[in-house]
């Protein structure tokens, strides 16, 4: 189907939470855009009309971390593989770090990227730079190249800057363009080569340790740089809940600053490593069930501005090892609306939602949140947007296994999870990239 065909999704609950739309709702789309939200505008005749009867539609999703694993580790997934994952899950907007083989430090490997992608007329892919050539932490890239080959941030992906004066150069020349800093708080010493979050079960599994302090020295570094430069940075996935106390107050210091958390680490703690289980072996590590119950918190609260899947897909080879020595990492992308809408049903089961219900909460999270801390035009059906959109029951049932996913990463520590939640149709500019049948 080519964009700009003439689209109507009848009989849907629309909920596009940058608009604050909630309801019964059809929904017209021409050109790529979308057209009218309600009634059909004058002369509208659609060429394909979508039954959403019991479905939710909402923008489509936008997703803050997802490793493509292309250029260099298409052993472990490729560009096909992870766009299908995308469409499956629902997302139609993906960032992807810099951290591939040879890492985006350089205009060309970003183009190359981003053309990659367009030519598969699926996902839009946002990559963010290289913040340091090759990731080293010592010589700037040339931020201005890259962005206009395409980059919308810099970031470090998981190399913390050992030296605190390439971080200051790094924020003031950001903060002179005006670029956001993506940054994973992590002390490039304390906590390095640990492998599971410090604490008593760590210990009695004898698996080293990466402190919670490791996450709040590197915030206290961040928070003063920002003091000194003005530059915006946005944290990627925070895990504990002292960590989450340092970014409330520095936003209520007006700090320019945003956040996300893992969408796994709003569920998951360090008891689910279980005996060993290398599928729970993910960076940061899960922490104790008090830092989970501050991140669900956080979510709720805005103190965290955006849920990502950090998907980053891992072969067997490097996941069926021994805990200690299995690489990190998940697959995520089509697990990011079950987890979303699993956290928004705990939540309307615990809490007392007010006026907002949780699930508008939950997609905005991925939806509009996302968006606006990646600068992106997205996550929104606002009138003259670009029409990416996501179908989805909120009560069909599926369970996380191998073959059901279609990321060439088959790890997650969900699998064999029952969850709820199922895309139904995957709509980017106006294309129907993905139906179930």
């Amino acid at each position: 189907m080519k964009a700009g065909m003439k689209l109507h999704i009848k009989n849907g609950h629309l909920i596009d939470p940058a608009n604050g739309i909630d309801g019964k709702n059809d929904l017209y789309i021409a050109d790529g855009k979308v057209l009218a939200v309600g009634s059909a505008p004058a002369g509208f005749t659609a060429e394909q009309t979508i039954d959403a009867s019991g479905l939710i539609v909402s923008p489509g999703f936008v997703d803050l971390s997802a490793r493509l694993r292309e250029p260099g580790y298409e052993y472990k997934a490729t560009l096909e593989s992870e766009m299908q994952a995308a469409m499956q899950g629902g997302v139609t907007s993906l960032i992807c770090p810099p951290d591939t083989d040879p890492v985006l430090d350089e205009p060309g490997l970003v183009e190359m990227l981003k053309h990659r992608a367009k030519t598969l007329n699926q996902a839009n892919v946002h990559p963010l730079g290289a913040l340091t050539v090759g990731l080293k932490g010592q010589a700037l890239t040339e931020m201005a190249e890259l962005t206009e080959a395409g980059c919308i941030g810099f970031a470090q992906a998981e190399e913390p800057i050992e030296d605190t004066n390439v971080l200051l150069r790094a924020m003031q020349y950001a903060k002179t363009f005006n670029y956001t800093v993506w940054l994973r708080p992590q002390d490039a010493h304390i906590g390095r080569g640990g492998i599971a979050a410090s604490g008593p079960l760590a210990s009695r599994l004898g698996l080293s340790g990466v402190p919670v302090m490791s996450e709040t020295i590197a915030l206290h570094t961040i928070f003063e740089l920002m003091r000194a430069t003005g530059a915006r940075v946005h944290l990627c996935r925070m895990s504990s809940a002292a960590g989450l106390e340092l970014v409330r107050n520095a936003k209520k210091e007006g700090l320019p600053v945003t956040c996300d958390v893992g969408a796994h680490h709003i569920h998951l703690t360090d008891a689910d490593i279980g005996f060993f289980d290398s599928n729970a072996r993910v960076t940061p590590p899960f922490r104790s069930q008090r830092d989970r119950d501050a991140i669900r918190l956080g979510l709720l609260d805005g103190t965290i501005d955006a849920l990502c899947s950090d998907h980053t897909p891992v072969d067997d080879d490097e996941k069926l090892l021994p805990f200690g020595e299995a690489s990190p990492g998940a697959t995520g992308l089509e697990l990011l609306l079950s987890l979303a809408l699993k956290w928004a049903d705990d939540y309307a089961a615990t809490q007392d939602t007010g006026s907002v219900r949780p699930l508008a909460r939950a997609l905005a999270r991925i939806t509009s949140d996302a968006a606006r801390v990646a600068g992106l035009d997205a996550g929104t059906l606002s009138v003259g947007a670009a029409a990416d959109v996501c179908l989805f029951d909120p009560e069909a049932r599926w369970t996380v296994e191998a073959s059901a996913l279609a990321s060439q990463g088959k790890h997650t520590p969900f699998l064999g999870y029952n969850l709820a939640g199922q895309v139904r149709a995957t709509i980017v500019a106006g294309h129907v990239a993905f139906q179930r049948s």
